[in-house]
């Protein structure tokens, strides 16, 4: 059994897989395909918004330099402005408008006194306001440009496209935006013993890697397509993968160990893949083979289902994730504190990824370890939020002990 000495770290391998990754040729589309996906060039302004000084509050816009003597001061109400309405009167000293929130300052105000800092009054010459608090230049008052300005960079290549950038996009009515295209993603079961869910077993086990890559390719961004099931020879591996022509990347799962008839890595190289890496110090997911032909990207996975996931998690969504445009840095697992709850215990010299429930308590996020490891059990994914990194060289992880936890894009 290896020790790990041998085998490529874990961040390596991550490394290494991304180096063969690069965005994919840009596409206009929809706003509402674009979610989850990064921009493929530079955006600017159309419009500049607000496009006026606008009230954050309901209450009354001011001129600030009226309220420096004695408090409280009464103001003349000239006008009501709702949001939606344009001013029409221009504040001269002495005159203040009622606003609501939204609506553009009227001409002469740089101040907005929120309604709870007044008293309104009614005067036998009109409306008045008592105001109880004095404010400086800019109280309440969202600037006009304080969003975007015409002409300058709106988003650049690169940002994420999550809700609020959308919106941001929204507001400057563009109805598409640049991205990278979607990468197509094939993805093959290897192996004698599985069949598909509409078959009947008699002997064999239902192939679930495929669906579930299917589910975490589609979760990630991807377009997945299932080339089916291969059966443990060379030649029936290698004709698969033949198949597997124009796509962005290949997956395979399963006969990439050292077995008799592991034939997935020997099929990729008469494929013409060029192999870059093979094995991690890892566990689960050891058997992982990583390797390039042309502009397409060779994934092959372990049999294992969790195995197979956990794999997923770590190397291939980032790599799906760099093709969707998003920076390197970005692409890089999420990483967040947790303190154990239990202990745990290894060998050193692999990496151990352990599947855990997290919940807060005390203000704090606390691991419990799933109840069975079990790399050949999907249940050992099932319930798990996240993975807990048990580093290679460590052999032990004390109750209540800090750990570095990663939140898993399979959980509901």
């Amino acid at each position: 059994m290896s020790t790990g000495s041998d085998l490529l770290p874990v961040e390596d391998a991550r490394a290494r897989a991304l180096a063969l990754a690069s965005p994919l040729p840009v596409e206009w589309v929809r706003l509402d395909e674009a979610l989850g996906r990064a921009l493929g060039a530079d955006v600017l302004a159309q419009r500049t918004l607000p496009p006026w000084d606008n009230s954050a509050m309901d209450g009354y816009a001011v001129r600030s330099a009226d309220l420096t003597g004695p408090l409280p001061v009464r103001l003349a109400v000239g006008e009501t402005i709702h949001a939606g309405e344009t001013p029409k009167l221009e504040l001269r000293p002495g005159i203040c408008a009622r606003i609501m929130t939204g609506a553009p300052l009227p001409a002469g105000a740089d101040a907005v006194v929120m309604q709870e800092r007044t008293r309104p009054l009614q005067l036998a010459e009109g409306p008045a306001v008592e105001i109880l608090e004095a404010v400086s230049p800019g109280n309440f008052v969202r600037p006009r440009g304080e969003d975007a300005r015409a002409g300058e960079p709106l988003l650049g290549r690169g940002t994420p496209l999550g809700i609020p950038e959308l919106g941001l996009i929204t507001a400057q009515g563009m109805l598409t935006v640049p991205v990278p295209r979607r990468p197509r993603v094939a993805i093959l079961s290897t192996g004698d013993e599985l069949c598909r869910a509409d078959e009947a077993p008699e002997g064999r086990i239902v192939d679930t890697n495929a669906p579930a890559l299917a589910l975490a390719v589609a979760r990630a961004g991807g377009l997945p397509t299932l080339l089916g099931i291969a059966r443990d020879t060379q030649a029936e591996v290698s004709s698969r993968l033949a198949d597997a022509q124009g796509f962005d990347v290949v997956l395979t799962s399963a006969g990439v160990s050292v077995g008799e008839r592991d034939f997935v890595k020997a099929a990729l190289q008469e494929q013409g893949v060029e192999m870059n890496f093979w094995r991690v110090a890892i566990k689960p997911g050891k058997p992982l083979a990583v390797g390039r032909r042309g502009a397409t990207l060779y994934f092959g996975l372990p049999g294992n289902p969790t195995s197979s996931l956990v794999t997923f998690e770590l190397f291939v969504r980032p790599v799906l994730r760099r093709l969707l445009g998003h920076s390197p840095s970005a692409v890089e697992p999420a990483r967040v504190p947790g303190r154990l709850e239990g202990e745990l215990r290894k060998p050193p010299g692999l990496a151990h990824y352990i599947r855990v429930a997290a919940t807060w308590r005390d203000g704090e996020l606390w691991a419990r370890p799933l109840a069975t490891q079990t790399s050949g059990a999907l249940r050992s994914a099932a319930s798990a939020t996240h993975l807990l990194h048990f580093p290679r060289e460590a052999s032990s992880l004390a109750h209540g002990g800090y750990v570095v936890l990663l939140p898993v894009s399979w959980a509901a």
